[in-house]
């Protein structure tokens, strides 16, 4: 990823902070020159030096799955609120269109696990997603049925080797420019043109 040293974030806490808030990542992998990509979420553990361990599944039946078993590295991109940015918003309008973004860029060489960390995997993903909710879904590995679909998916963990941070927001701007895009995009109707000014501010 081209990281102009205005935008780039080095900060390891707040990069594994974002993978975090932001864990519903794109995996992509490649084999014998063909690139594949898939959604999914993530967990991180950050007790690993020096960066962390992400831990995810993948359907058995994903042809991914040959890519993750193979030993070849692996780039997850986490990707946070991003905007468009208008260039009459700057003091002065002789500006190009350009596009705010946040995002994060980790990569390793996969391994795949066995039922155990899968179980653990599930419990930790229920946990994150159900705990906020009224009626939160109890996941119970023992259960039959859940038994049967285990059988379906594959867990799998990167052990992060390089990682990557890029919040491009206008850092590169003059005060006066970045204040007018932020008061711009605060007062907007759309919910990711305000997260991105509360990410600029």
């Amino acid at each position: 990823m081209y990281v102009p040293p205005a935008f780039a974030v080095e900060d390891v806490p707040r990069l594994q902070d974002f993978m975090q808030e932001f864990n519903f990542a794109t995996l992509v992998t490649q084999r014998d020159g063909e690139l594949t990509g898939s959604h999914i979420p993530f967990v991180l553990d950050r007790g690993v030096e020096p960066y962390g361990v992400l831990r995810a599944h993948i359907a058995i039946r994903n042809p991914q799955l040959q890519d993750l078993e193979s030993g070849s590295q692996a780039l997850v991109i986490f990707q946070g609120p991003h905007t468009y940015i208008s260039p009459s918003w700057y003091v002065n309008a002789e500006n190009v269109p350009t596009w705010n973004y946040t995002v994060v860029h980790a990569s390793g060489i996969p391994k795949i696990g066995n039922k155990a960390a899968m179980i653990e995997l599930l419990k930790h993903l229920t946990a994150k997603h159900e705990g906020s909710l009224a009626r939160p879904w109890d996941f119970d590995p023992n259960a039959a049925w859940i038994q049967r679909m285990l059988n379906d998916i594959v867990a799998f963990e990167i052990k992060i080797e390089k990682l990557q941070g890029k919040f491009k927001l206008n850092q590169n701007r003059k005060p006066e420019d970045r204040e007018r895009v932020i008061e711009t995009l605060a007062a907007s109707t759309d919910p990711g043109q305000r997260a991105v000014a509360n990410w600029m501010t």
